[in-house]
């Protein structure tokens, strides 16, 4: 319940003036623009002796008069004496709307009632028109109006099924009887535009329960006309605890919290915030305010919640936090201790650096972008002629752009303008190149090549629809699936835009066995040598193929290809046409439409450079917006508009201002990722503690407060490894992010899936929906962490933890007190940086100078690092010359002194390394205690770390 509550607070309204705009007819998809003024507060008084009086505001307050709006039917139609005639579009069409008659349970469903049906919300007005005059349905007859059945059967609960309506006589009546009686006329050629939707007030705060305020609705039409409209909305809320809304637009307070009530009418969608101030009896002391631009964005609203945020966190709980949310990993016992005992003031801003470039974060964020962008094995099988090679080649694709940090808006250039060739790369290169690629180890030749064309080839992405769907989850944040058969009821989007859109999508093909119109001979070469002639097909054949490759043979791949062979044959038939009969027709070239976008795309070439283009333009509603919110769902768990794929006009942000002001910022930098992530995680937000406040104790959603969550399943299938293997192993798979889950290290298929990414929600990747990933507790969560096989043989392990300290503590062979924990993470930040060096003089010239600063700062951290772990490092520009040539050498301090372990040191260690923080005293005695009385100290120790790995503690964020 709590989540759903989350889900219905988080939605979307800029501060200022509520507007909609819609630019397109009807029959093109609409453009959304929000246009903001200036803050307008309005307070609600019920009680003068304690509410303020509001703020007037002129452009609200005179609107009216200004621009000469219209009175609402209900008192133009109220005594039935009007000569008016209604707009079908305008008055018809959302009166049916508010009496019930095209939604869902009634005309509006997809078998409609009664023989009788309209479309869905009433959004496609030629089709509901035709339908009202039909006459085998009698709905309208202009002959004998009073027999029409849409006046008849509403009136009457005994005859109409869905029960009474409305009453003869009233305003409702006399509109439709107009209607009617002037013959129910509609221009099917002239759809009128509305030009926005403005609704006042534009922001409601509420300051006490039971306070009450109505909304008034004022649609501006293209034509010039305007008319108070608030008679034909509809109105919902995102959450009637704190505010209900009923259907003449009368807003009540409720709890304490914040939430939108929206509005809909026409193609207007418009979502107003409603607040209710916490009052807090106690005095809750501030913390230090802070100059951070995204926690003064955040203070702006929560004084207007009167929420007092929580402090900052303590160093135990930000390093576990920190490490875990940016590269996924919990961290080391040694990084634990080293941090904590750093007195510099700017650690936190280092860890945060040093993190950032770590091999975790691009193998994390790799996996997180494997996600959304549907990197499914399954969905992939037979998309190369190697099984089981796509879903790796993919993610290395991805870890070595991340890693490179690579800018956000080239990385999915190089998925959606895909193209399997490299320039001058012949069909025969080709394939010998993925030959070599698909063999396991050689991913990173795959990762060298520009373009990620496996993005299309999924066996659920070949349809049209299943593209136009997809695309817009991965790369717009939104969900367009219901416009696939009616217009959205929270968004702009129709059906006739979805089929628009997704005709862009139509020539693209990608499937096992297309190859280009110049790449077929070389192919049937290719599969002739293979079979020796003989003629195969289907699994015959791939099985034939898939023994050639592994027997070092170059076998044929598949590529992507724009068809529009079918196209370019009627433009070069038309234009001979042309030359023998000049006035001859001219060819109809198909055209497709950008979401929200006025202009056509020719189908006559490839479409997804227009695609790329919109993209990245700066006023681009999405692109910048939806991956900003989904990293700062990373961070936080809930996005500032939640769920993370599903922006919708409905679906409002819980801070506007702070969505804009991060994609403005990510935008500037450059689409730099790891900017994202230094801005966010180095704010007090991301900081705070999970201690609660009498005035933040029940908000999740506002970052007042640090809320606790659940590990993702690759994070808790890695940390419990690494909790439990011993440091040389866990330090090996932290360097080589061998077999961890967020390095795509376990085999996940169908008939080979881990089962414990199973039960904690491991993404299936089945579309790429973020809905794909389970954050759900479940008892087998529970069972796997108490009772598993697999649990218990790691914590008796002979490479385990448990093993190593019976050897340091000298009760099993080995070397007593030696610890090299220290000098094997020397060792990975030695290789890790001679690798990334070794990578950066392979770069082109432009790119290696783009890439100085990098490097140079990169390097300057881990110099940093090795002298606090006591080792020299040499200049850069001698490793540059010679990267092989750099041997550790080790600082000799004045005094160095090694110390037996003892078992309060065990103990420290466990917590350490599980919880990346000491016990306190009473954890400390009551451990030792219990090793004491243990039948032998390895198993009090791994009842021990059995016990803290099924610690809420451990499994969550805190």
């Amino acid at each position: 319940m709590a989540m759903l509550s989350a889900m219905k607070r988080q939605r979307w309204c800029p501060e200022g003036e509520t507007v909609v705009r819609l630019t397109r007819s009807l029959n093109l998809a609409f453009r959304l623009q929000a246009i903001c003024g200036s803050v307008l507060i309005f307070a609600v008084i019920a009680n003068a002796s304690w509410a303020e009086s509001p703020a007037p505001s002129t452009a609200s307050a005179t609107s009216r008069s200004d621009q000469n709006v219209a009175e609402p039917l209900s008192i133009r139609m109220s005594d039935g004496t009007s000569e008016e005639i209604p707009n079908f579009q305008r008055h018809v069409t959302p009166l049916l709307g508010r009496l019930g008659c095209n939604g869902r349970a009634c005309h509006g469903s997809f078998q409609g009632r009664g023989d009788f049906q309209l479309s869905l919300f009433g959004y496609d007005f030629r089709a509901d028109h035709a339908a009202l005059l039909d006459p085998n349905t009698g709905r309208v007859d202009t002959e004998d109006v009073a027999e029409s059945l849409i006046l008849a059967k509403p009136t009457d609960a005994d005859m109409h099924e869905g029960g009474k309506r409305l009453d003869e006589g009233s305003w409702q009546y006399n509109t439709l009887r107009n209607w009617i009686a002037a013959g129910a006329k509609f221009d099917k050629q002239k759809v009128d535009e509305l030009d926005r939707l403005e609704i006042q007030p534009s922001e409601i705060q509420f300051q006490d329960e039971s306070q009450t305020v109505t909304l008034t609705a004022i649609a501006h039409w293209a034509d010039g006309t305007s008319e108070d409209v608030t008679d034909l909305c509809r109105f919902t809320t995102n959450d009637d605890a704190i505010a209900a809304i009923d259907e003449n637009g009368l807003v009540s307070s409720g709890e304490p919290g914040d939430t939108h009530v929206v509005i809909a009418y026409d193609r207007a969608v418009v979502p107003v915030p409603v607040i209710r101030r916490v009052v807090a009896t106690d005095s809750i002391p501030s913390p230090t305010p802070s100059d951070h631009r995204i926690d003064q964005l955040i203070q702006v609203k929560l004084d207007k919640l009167g929420i007092t945020p929580s402090g900052l966190c303590n160093d135990s709980d930000f390093i576990r936090r920190a490490s875990l949310d940016i590269t996924g990993t919990l961290p080391a016992a040694a990084d634990v201790r080293a941090f904590l005992a750093d007195t510099r003031s700017d650690k936190r801003e280092r860890l945060i650096d040093e993190l950032l470039d770590s091999p975790g974060y691009a193998a994390w964020w790799a996996t997180r972008f494997a996600d959304w962008t549907g990197n499914s094995d399954e969905q992939l099988n037979n998309a190369l002629p190697i099984r089981g090679s796509a879903s790796r080649l993919w993610y290395e694709w991805l870890r070595v752009r991340l890693e490179d940090n690579l800018p956000y808006d080239q990385i999915v250039e190089g998925i959606v303008m895909a193209d399997n060739r490299e320039e001058d790369e012949s069909y025969l290169q080709y394939c010998e190149s993925m030959t070599q690629a698909c063999r396991p180890g050689n991913e990173s030749q795959f990762a060298e090549r520009s373009g990620m064309p496996l993005y299309w080839a999924r066996r659920n992405f070949q349809k049209p629809e299943e593209r136009a769907i997809g695309f817009a989850y991965s790369f717009l944040g939104i969900r367009i699936e219901c416009a696939q058969c009616h217009k959205h009821p929270f968004d702009q989007w129709s059906k006739d835009d979805f089929d628009q859109f997704a005709m862009l999508f139509k020539s693209i093909e990608a499937r096992p066995n297309t190859v280009a119109r110049d790449s077929r001979a070389d192919r049937d070469e290719l599969i002739s040598k293979i079979t020796g002639e003989e003629k195969l097909r289907n699994g015959d054949l791939r099985r034939k193929i898939f023994k050639a490759a592994a027997q070092g043979e170059t076998v044929p791949f598949p590529e992507l290809v724009y068809n529009d062979s079918a196209i370019q044959a009627q433009k070069r038939r038309a234009k001979a046409r042309a030359k023998k009969n000049p006035k001859a027709a001219q060819v109809s070239i198909p055209e497709g439409f950008i979401l929200g976008q006025a202009n056509s795309v020719s189908l006559d070439r490839d479409p997804r450079g227009d695609l790329m283009d919109w993209l990245r333009q700066g006023d681009n509603p999405y692109f910048a917006k939806a991956i900003v919110n989904r990293v700062w769902a990373n961070y936080f768990g809930i996005g500032i508009i939640n769920p993370t794929d599903d922006m919708n006009l409905a679906n409002a942000p819980s801070n506007a201002e702070l969505l804009d002001e991060l994609a403005k910022g990510f935008i500037h930098s450059g689409y730099d990722l790891k900017w994202l992530s230094r801005e966010i995680t180095t704010s007090d937000a991301y900081q705070r503690s999970m201690d609660t406040n009498a005035s933040n104790e029940h908000d999740d959603h506002n970052f007042a407060r640090h809320v606790p969550r659940r590990l993702p399943a690759e994070v808790i299938h890695d940390a419990v490894l690494l909790a439990t293997h011993s440091s040389k192993e866990a330090d090996r798979m932290r360097g080589e992010m061998e077999k961890m889950a967020i390095a795509n290290g376990v085999t996940q298929n169908r008939n080979n899936r881990s089962f414990a990414l199973q039960v904690f929600g491991q993404s299936e990747r089945e579309s790429n929906c973020d809905c794909d990933r389970s954050d759900s507790p479940s008892l087998l969560q529970s069972i796997y962490l108490r009772n598993d096989f697999e649990m218990y043989r790691q914590l008796g392990s002979k490479d385990g933890w448990v093993n190593q300290t019976m050897k340091s503590l000298g009760l099993e062979s080995g070397d007593v007190g030696v610890d090299p924990q220290v000098l094997r993470r020397t060792e990975q930040f030695r290789n890790q940086t001679i690798a990334k060096i070794k990578r950066y003089k392979k770069m082109a010239p432009k790119q290696r100078r783009a890439n100085q600063d990098r490097i140079r700062g990169e390097y300057k951290r881990v110099q940093d690092k090795l002298s606090q772990y006591g080792f020299d490092s040499p200049k850069l520009s001698d490793l540059l010359d010679d990267p092989n040539g750099w041997e550790l050498t080790r600082v000799e301090t004045e005094q160095e002194s090694k110390t037996d372990t003892s078992m309060e040191q065990v103990v420290d260690d466990a917590y350490l390394r599980t919880l990346s923080r000491f016990p306190d005293a009473d954890e400390r005695e009551t451990s030792l205690q219990f090793i004491a009385e243990s039948d032998s100290p390895k198993v009090g120790i791994e009842s021990l770390m059995w016990a803290l790995v099924n610690t809420k503690e451990f499994i969550i964020t805190h």
